[in-house]
């Protein structure tokens, strides 16, 4: 009965992420200074959304001035050559609009959500605050100043400190291993020029992909865009790619001395990269093992059964280039070896022993239902599809990411847990009062 009402319950769940996906079918178009615009009409609601990405992430950040693709984010929309900032700020709200910029590791966003009726001088906006911001000296002195002082406070949060240490020995060499914010010595030595410079260079049509979503038609994008960007020059920026990350060679131990009450434990190693074939099985795979929250296996063992934390997960961060796999939990400084002993157990065992049918079940059931909730606002939506193309996981991919997810079985399980989890070559990073945690190094590092 149990596994009648299992199957019922995900037959529920496929039918409308199926459903759901059937209707999204958006136009590509390719303008002809190379930008790649995806458009999605969806007039329920009198809102546009759109979603500009560009490949102007925080891997092309010089190694000694980390954070300038975060800082020219940053700077977007603190004015441009022919509006201030506060005035931008004005017309922004005046219009009842929403915007925001952010850099990532690969890409940098800049969204804009403006009303149906409002598109064309909402697009105007948008294209000053790309086209042609000011950079101007005191602003960029005044962001700076934040930035310094928002990494000092990084430093008091041990979940950031487990994390900024946990890349720099999992991605060595690789430029994934700079925080994508910088740090003290960088961000220091960024100067206006520097971000001028990025600008100039990596935020060109010919690197830029555009989500418009919402109460709009083709031809209508299609003019928005040709008035505002069509004159925009493009320019080949030659960036020699950077290999794939490096596996480790060895396990590594880093111990962080904090005057805490609890300890924050970073555990993993390389992951895999967005394009990896084996991508479905691994996100089934990792919801079972620790991303499935209270239902997993590592909460199961961890939280329920010893009592030693609160908060456990584990995930895969699937980049352009493969991200890393990790295991995080908190627990008292007493009980950090018990708990990283737990983690480590659970993660030989799902390479060691196929999944239960319920296990699979539930799983397929959550990631198949929730994937609506990823599509159900424009701003979500613009979001997914320009990392979709990103990726070149194509269009049909509203379709085919229900499907995958149904078609993955135990043995698929199995076999990316042996590929893409290695219990024996790790990192681990502990974040604690060191005194009191006793990290046993030759358990924790030599358990086989």
């Amino acid at each position: 009965m149990r596994r009648l009402l299992t199957a019922a319950l995900l037959a529920l769940c496929i039918a409308p992420a199926f459903s759901h996906a059937a209707d999204i079918k958006p136009i590509r178009v390719v303008t002809d200074n190379g930008m790649t615009l995806l458009i999605q009409d969806q007039p329920s609601l009198p809102i546009v959304t759109v979603n500009v990405l560009i490949k102007a992430g925080a891997v092309l950040d010089p190694d000694a001035k980390a954070g300038v693709a975060y800082m020219t984010a940053g700077m977007l929309d603190e004015g441009t050559k022919t509006r201030s900032a506060t005035r931008l700020a004005q017309e922004i709200e005046f219009l009842g609009a929403e915007f925001a910029a952010k850099a990532t590791n690969d890409f940098t966003t800049a969204t804009l959500r403006v009303l149906q009726k409002d598109a064309d001088r909402g697009f105007t906006l948008l294209a000053d605050i790309l086209r042609n911001p000011a950079f101007s000296e005191k602003e960029v002195v005044r962001l700076r100043s934040e930035l310094q002082g928002e990494l000092q406070g990084e430093k008091d949060d041990p979940g950031t400190v487990a994390g900024k240490a946990f890349d720099e020995i999992v991605f060595k060499g690789h430029p994934y291993q700079r925080p994508i914010n910088g740090d003290d010595k960088t961000v220091a030595k960024v100067t206006r020029q520097d971000i001028v410079a990025f600008h100039d260079r990596f935020y060109r049509p010919n690197r830029t992909i555009v989500a418009i979503v919402g109460d709009i038609r083709e031809s209508e994008a299609l003019a928005l865009v040709k008035k505002h960007f069509g004159s925009w020059a493009k320019k080949e920026t030659v960036v020699p790619p950077a290999p794939a990350p490096e596996p480790l060679h060895k396990s590594v131990l880093k111990l962080i001395d904090k005057d805490l009450t609890q300890a924050t434990v970073a555990l993993g190693h390389i992951g895999i990269d967005r394009k990896n074939p084996d991508f479905y099985a691994v996100s089934v795979m990792n919801y079972i093992l620790g991303g499935g929250g209270f239902s997993s296996r590592l909460v199961n063992r961890i939280r329920d059964e010893q009592g030693l934390a609160y908060d456990v997960d584990s995930a895969f961060e699937a980049h352009v280039m493969p991200g890393r796999f990790t295991v995080t939990l908190q627990t008292r400084n007493a009980a950090a070896n018990q708990a990283i002993a737990a983690a480590l157990a659970e993660i030989k065992r799902i390479r060691t022993e196929p999944v239960s049918e319920q296990e699979l079940a539930d799983a397929k059931a959550y990631l198949i239902g929730s994937f609506p909730l990823r599509l159900d606002t424009t701003g979500k939506l613009a979001g997914l599809l320009a990392v979709v193309e990103l990726h070149s996981l194509g269009l049909s991919y509203f379709d085919d990411y229900p499907k995958a997810i149904a078609a993955v079985t135990k043995e698929d399980i199995l076999r990316a847990a042996q590929t893409y989890i290695n219990p024996d070559l790790y990192a681990l990073v502990v974040v604690a009062k060191q005194s009191e945690a006793k990290i046993d190094a030759s358990a924790v590092l030599g358990a086989k």
